[in-house]
């Protein structure tokens, strides 16, 4: 095929264009990093618990009004969604950020270390974003105000603040489910979600994913043993509700050490809360168990919420004592599209690199992204938050009173975002 000279100018033309507008959008990027920063300490510093995100709510709505976007407020209570629309028609993503703190109390010696204390389940505490997503919030701002500046793509871009991350307070609804039944996923309808996760063991700069099961499904349970009330120095006048708790929660670390087929996926079942009685010398009537279980797979789910339906009564009826179990529905697994990822890939080795992209393990950590994810493809992974040159374990977990995750890390998830947007929707008019 012979390239006459005005196709030759065209290509050339069209080239140095896409040059030009690529080096608009990483100016952008740059310039957006101090602002990032600099939103990330507001949010640490006023945080606020699961559906009482009122004020970052409010802050987060201005800013992306300010970009001229398309927003929506009181979405599951206090969700706030932007809708950004390419210069071009096209296919409509989603990218998510959570926004709501913990009931912890800050130990860290940070400058915007938060000061915030409330009252939570009738004790008072500090309030702490514990779980990085004081930057998740100020990374999707950032993403949001480099696009609506470069939006010379093809197709709309829906940016989801979503409360209630950790769960709703007692007796409420919230979170990524309540925002799918009020159809944050529809008109225009959303093809696929991406979100992230900042952490505190992964080195800044760094990228971890996995497709498939990535984080695990999460469900509460609460186990409810009846006795018979004694003096306790007579047990045998009664039925001891303490012993044969103990012995059910060594039946139930059975059941994943012995009936789980563990080379395929981890499962977990703990009791972190235990309630009974009231003095040294009285045995109860009765002991309350609360806990959590986590699974990877749904087969195995199945069949732990059986074996546990099964086990706990049986276990109280040979002691001569009653049990019964609830088992909450929970968070489904975060379940990421193996052809998304793989799509999706490419994105996140341009951003960071080949060598700080990383395949890594899944983890029995819970995300309530699951529940986007559930009803449409979707990708989740992780960006590094701990310093560079930092030790392998000197980190302190997440939801813990010492976490941090530092600045410099944030530019990263912004960057992986864009080049998501970019090769996803790809540029206006492109065929």
């Amino acid at each position: 095929m012979k390239t006459t000279l005005p196709t030759l100018a065209f290509i050339l033309l069209s080239g140095f264009t896409v040059v030009q507008a690529q080096s608009s959008i990483d100016a952008d990027i740059a310039a957006i990093e101090e602002k990032v920063i600099a939103w990330r300490h507001h949010f640490h510093q006023n945080p606020e618990l699961s559906n009482r995100e009122y004020n970052t709510a409010a802050k987060i709505a201005e800013h992306l009004e300010s970009l001229g976007l398309e927003v929506q407020t009181g979405i599951a209570k206090t969700g706030v969604v932007g809708i950004l629309k390419g210069k071009t028609p096209g296919k409509t993503i989603a990218l998510r950020a959570d926004i709501d703190a913990l009931p912890v109390t800050e130990r860290t010696d940070v400058p915007f270390k938060s000061t915030v204390t409330t009252t939570f389940l009738g004790k008072e505490t500090g309030v702490m974003h514990a779980c990085g997503h004081d930057t998740h919030i100020a990374i999707l701002m950032g993403v949001a105000e480099v696009l609506s500046k470069n939006n010379d793509f093809a197709g709309t871009i829906k940016f989801i603040f979503q409360p209630a991350e950790e769960g709703a307070p007692p007796g409420e609804e919230g979170g990524a489910k309540v925002m799918v039944q009020e159809g944050v996923l529809k008109n225009p309808d959303v093809e696929a979600i991406f979100g992230l996760h900042i952490s505190s063991d992964t080195p800044v700069g760094h990228i971890g994913y996995k497709p498939g099961g990535t984080m695990a499904a999460s469900q509460r349970f609460v186990v409810n043993v009846k006795g018979k009330q004694t003096h306790g120095s007579a047990p045998w006048n009664g039925v001891d509700p303490i012993v044969v708790s103990a012995q059910i929660i060594n039946g139930l670390q059975t059941l994943i050490s012995r009936e789980m087929e563990l080379t395929k996926e981890a499962a977990v079942v703990s009791v972190g809360k235990i309630t009974g009685g009231v003095r040294s010398n009285i045995i109860p009537e009765s002991v309350e168990m609360i806990g959590t279980i986590r699974t990877l797979d749904y087969d195995m789910q199945a069949k732990i919420n059986r074996r546990m339906k099964e086990m706990v009564p049986a276990i109280a009826k040979a002691y001569n004592a009653e049990a019964t179990i609830e088992i909450d529905a929970g968070y489904p697994i975060t379940y990421n599209d193996p052809e998304l990822t793989q799509k999706t890939l490419p994105s996140l080795i341009k951003v960071a690199g080949e060598d700080k992209v990383h395949l890594e393990k899944a983890t029995t950590g819970a995300e309530d992204f699951s529940f986007f994810a559930k009803e449409i493809p979707g990708f989740y992974f992780v960006i590094g938050g701990k310093p560079s040159g930092t030790a392998p374990d000197a980190h302190f977990p997440h939801h813990t009173p010492d976490f941090y995750v530092d600045d410099s890390g944030m530019i990263t998830g912004v960057k992986a975002f864009i080049s998501i947007v970019q090769d996803y929707l790809g540029a206006a008019g492109q065929s």
